[in-house]
């Protein structure tokens, strides 16, 4: 055999090897990535699954405890919480026998709007803003189309007279059409008129017509938790605790009582304890 020949064998067995290493070698690749393909999977599902570990754990976090709510009273303790009350009233009335509504009015007309300025403001400032007022506007028919920048001039020292302005045109308004011009003597119908709340309704029934209802203001409302009357924050529960246990002929007096008891002795920030005639019945009393 010649040397060319031999050259050219030995050419063609050195091809055939590196065409089958190369073959080999994309096979062990593509086996590489065949086997790792998986690995990749397990660990995107591996996180996937930790990740939805940790949210159910959020999820189930306990919720923070809340304060139980006040049991209803037991018939027993209802009928202490009623002598209670009652010994209350006597000691007040004896306190203050002038104890009335400060609000200055002759009309159940009148008193509405007043009881509407008198929000955010003190009952002295409405009384001197009032006169001017109801003079100026004597009908439910003149406030009713009272014109806003004169009006909210007249009670601009109450505060927020803006609205209350709105809210008086508006009351006068419904007054007039529903009601021809008269305040109505329920509840229902009275607070469904612009600015008037349960609040403004047991004033306006109790101290206009002589029917009976529970004002909660913020004077109640503090006393009668001070008093353990209560454990409610919310005037319409409140209102709803002193029915129970407080005489129905006194429900407009005890407003009265609790107003000038609040300002004179039982003050927000510095209470008189050591001059309260109810020091002896009440659990918050400091002497």
């Amino acid at each position: 055999m010649s040397a060319r020949t031999t050259r050219k064998t030995a050419s063609r067995r050195s091809s055939s090897r590196k065409s089958s290493s190369s073959r080999k070698k994309t096979t062990s690749r593509k086996s590489t990535t065949s086997r790792k393909g998986p690995t990749v999977r397990k660990t995107t599902s591996s996180r996937t699954s930790t990740t939805q570990r940790k949210s159910t754990a959020v999820r189930k976090s306990p919720a923070p405890p809340t304060k139980p709510a006040r049991p209803e009273p037991a018939p027993a303790d209802l009928a202490d919480d009623k002598r209670r009350m009652r010994t209350i009233l006597s000691r007040l009335e004896r306190e203050y026998p002038d104890a009335r509504c400060s609000l200055d009015y002759e009309t159940p007309l009148q008193l509405v709007i007043a009881t509407i300025l008198s929000a955010q403001c003190t009952d002295v400032r409405v009384n001197m803003v009032t006169p001017q007022l109801f003079r100026r506007y004597p009908t439910a028919q003149d406030l009713a189309q009272a014109e806003f920048p004169e009006l909210e001039e007249i009670i601009r020292s109450t505060g927020f007279f803006r609205n209350k302005a709105k809210s008086i045109v508006a009351c006068a308004q419904e007054l007039v059409e529903s009601h021809g011009g008269e305040v109505p003597r329920d509840l229902d119908s009275l607070v469904q008129l612009a600015g008037i709340g349960r609040k403004t309704a047991n004033v306006v029934l109790g101290n206009a017509f002589g029917i009976p209802g529970v004002v909660v203001d913020t004077h109640v409302g503090r006393i009668s938790r001070l008093l353990n009357l209560t454990a409610h924050q919310d005037p319409n529960k409140i209102e709803r605790d002193l029915m129970q246990i407080v005489p129905k002929a006194k429900w407009t007096a005890l407003a009265h009582l609790f107003i000038e008891h609040g300002r004179r002795v039982c003050i927000a920030r510095r209470p008189r304890c050591a001059e309260c005639v109810l020091n002896d019945l009440c659990p918050s009393s400091e002497v």
